[in-house]
Order: structure tokens, then C-alpha cells, then sequence
């Protein structure tokens, strides 16, 4: 295996806040004039769903399409989104909700390359509703009228959520979903402060550790091979570096294949960038690391934000996707 040092600011803990570092990307012309390797700075959030990209440095994936990337992890999309559209980076981490409205109000973002994708096993996923034994929420549907934590309001967890008691038969409506941090979510439960929290991986394993047991995952359904979150980059950084961004693709996708097929390297480059427990790392679902995004799937993540009114009307998709060619 080859490897290459990382020019990363690796998370002192899992979910510490970090602000973004680094300067803003320049045009093609400039980086390259300033050595044989572009640098590119692409915004993380310290997550098992970011592994390939670290895999990818490490095999040297993007130098040897002559990109030399900064890793900078950020507690979320709100840090990235706008470090990217104000040209401070170069291409960011966030999930597809969070695209879809952000270009529904006008935001010059465009998906680059997927980043994460559910297993598509309701029962074995990397994110899942967990709650306590005989909180008396046993299916989807138990989940009409309760207190549901949730790391974002109006965002990917809560929309899939109340799609899917919504076809369960539930009345979804009437689910109140409150805001808090992944890892708060164990401790909430705990007290009894929510009913149910929508967990992801690594909390999905170390709630479960706990005591608390899974109801359903939320991105195994309601949608069918959910393409959960993305790399993107700005209208403006698409159009002046198109050679940049089709290396930075070409590398990403050889990144999130080599993920795919080694799931043990997954979770040995894990301690590099999280502080998570070799215990917890052996026993967590990982996502799957499929190198397309799934139309179908954003499409239904339109039409389910739309009936939630998290947009007024469907952003352009083919302005929103990968260009072809």
C-alpha cells in the first residue's frame, strides 16, 4: 500500500467544532504555476461517511491525478455550504436534503460526486430510530405523537422520518421533532427527554451498547438505495477549474470504490481522523460507498421536501447534478 502524508486537521474529538482553515482556491492557471500539484481544499465533517476520501489520500488516489488536498473538518453543512459558494474551498461534505433546499433558494452549488449511500437493509443500516424497551414504539407507525431528536431540524432525518410513518399509516404530523446533537442523542434518550433519537454511526452502535434498540432506518427507507450525501462545489469554482473538479472526480470515484471493497481499511483509517473506541469501530454499520448518485433517490428527496414545505418548488435537478461528459 502506498501511502502519502495527509495535509488534514484531524478532529481532536469526533464532533469538535472546528472553524475552517486555508485560503480560498484560485483558477487552474495559478494553482498549477505554483507547483507540480494542485492544492485543494475540500471541507469534511469527522464522520464514518468521510472515510473514503481519507482512504483516497492514503492510496494516493488524488496525487496522482496532481491534487494535493487540506482536509478541513467542520461540525456540519452550515460551516461548509458557505465556505464553498464564497470561493474559501474548493468542494465541501453535506447531505442531499441540504443541496436540494440550498439550490431551491438560490444557492450556486452544484453535486460533484456521491459521498455516502444507505445498505439499504432496514435492519442493518448506518443510521437508524433508536429508542428504549417499552417506550411502546415497536414499528414506524408508533412513532405518530412522540418526541423524535434529531440533529437538524427541517432536514434529511426528520423529512425521510415523516415520509415514512406517513406510509406507514401514522399520523405523521403529529410527531415533534426536537434539535440536538448527534452525541447528546444517547444522553437524551437516556433521561427520557425524547422517545426516540435518529441515530447515526458510530451513536447507532454505542445507543444500542446502552440499552436503547432499533425501530427502523430511516434511509433504507422510505426511499429505495437513498444516495444519503455528497461532494459539491460552486457554480463559479465548476466553471473557471473544470479540469480540477474532473480530476478531483476521477480520484473521489476510485476513492469510494476502494472503500467499497475494503470495509477493514475503512475502519483502520478511522482513528486517524475520529476518536472513536476500537470497540465501537469493529461493531458499527458502515454505509455503502457507491461511486454514482442515485437520481431516483434525489428525486424522491424533492418531492418528500416539497410535501413537508421544506421548498416552495423543485430546484432544477440537471443544474443540481454531476455535469455528464
Amino acid at each position: 500500500m502506498r501511502k502519502t502524508g495527509v495535509a488534514a486537521v484531524l478532529a481532536a474529538a469526533l464532533f469538535g467544532v472546528m472553524g475552517c482553515s486555508g485560503g480560498s482556491p484560485s483558477s487552474e492557471t495559478e494553482t498549477e504555476a505554483s507547483g507540480d500539484l494542485v492544492p485543494i481544499e475540500v471541507g469534511v465533517i469527522p464522520i464514518v461517511d468521510v472515510a473514503p476520501i481519507y482512504l483516497g489520500v492514503e492510496q494516493g488516489f488524488f496525487e496522482d491525478e496532481g491534487l494535493e488536498l487540506t482536509l478541513t473538518p467542520a461540525q456540519g453543512g452550515a460551516a461548509i455550504v458557505p465556505a464553498v459558494t464564497s470561493g474559501q474551498m474548493a468542494f465541501g461534505f453535506s447531505n442531499v436534503t441540504s443541496m436540494i433546499v440550498g439550490k431551491s433558494k438560490g444557492l450556486p452549488i452544484r453535486m460533484v460526486a456521491p459521498g455516502a449511500s444507505t445498505t439499504g437493509d432496514v435492519d442493518a443500516d448506518f443510521a437508524s430510530v433508536m429508542t428504549l424497551p417499552g417506550s411502546g414504539i415497536e414499528e414506524t407507525a408508533d412513532l405518530a405523537g412522540k418526541r423524535v431528536g434529531v440533529n437538524t431540524l427541517n432536514n434529511i432525518s426528520d423529512s425521510t422520518i415523516s415520509e415514512a410513518v406517513k406510509q406507514a399509516g401514522g399520523d405523521y404530523e403529529s410527531i415533534e421533532f426536537v434539535e440536538m446533537q448527534f452525541p447528546d442523542m444517547p444522553a437524551q434518550l437516556d433521561a427520557g427527554n425524547v422517545d426516540a433519537i435518529a441515530a447515526v454511526e458510530p451513536f447507532v452502535t454505542i445507543t444500542e451498547a446502552q440499552g436503547a434498540v432499533p425501530v427502523f432506518s430511516n434511509y433504507a427507507e422510505p426511499i429505495k438505495d437513498l444516495t444519503v450525501a455528497v461532494y459539491f462545489t460552486s457554480d463559479q469554482y465548476a466553471q473557471e477549474n473544470p479540469e480540477t473538479m474532473d480530476k478531483f472526480v476521477r480520484a473521489m470515484t476510485a476513492s469510494l470504490e476502494y472503500a467499497d471493497s475494503n470495509p477493514d481499511e475503512v475502519r483502520a483509517v478511522l482513528p486517524t481522523y475520529t476518536s472513536l473506541e476500537p470497540d465501537v469501530i469493529e461493531q458499527l454499520t458502515l454505509p455503502r460507498y457507491y461511486g454514482e448518485i442515485n437520481q431516483d433517490s434525489l428525486e424522491e428527496v424533492m418531492r418528500i421536501s416539497l410535501d413537508r414545505g421544506l421548498i416552495e418548488e423543485e430546484p432544477d435537478l440537471e443544474a443540481l447534478l454531476p455535469r455528464s461528459g
